[in-house]
């Protein structure tokens, strides 16, 4: 990240430091794609790969 703030987009070392990760992302041409996690999609990952105590661990943590 710092050589494309820096090589790509000729930002000065002060100036790529001053950016939000938001800002900088959207300088290198970011699709806006990511964002936070949806409920559906907590709910989808959960369900694909669901908590499962270790084993010899208890269910319930204690």
């Amino acid at each position: 990240m710092l050589r494309a703030g820096l090589q790509g987009l000729h930002l000065r070392p002060a100036e790529f430091w001053a950016l939000s990760p938001a800002e900088l992302a959207l300088m290198l041409g970011a699709t806006g794609q990511g964002g936070a996690l949806s409920r559906a999609g907590l709910a989808a990952l959960a369900k694909r790969w669901p908590d499962t105590p270790a084993k010899g661990e208890k269910n319930g943590g204690d």
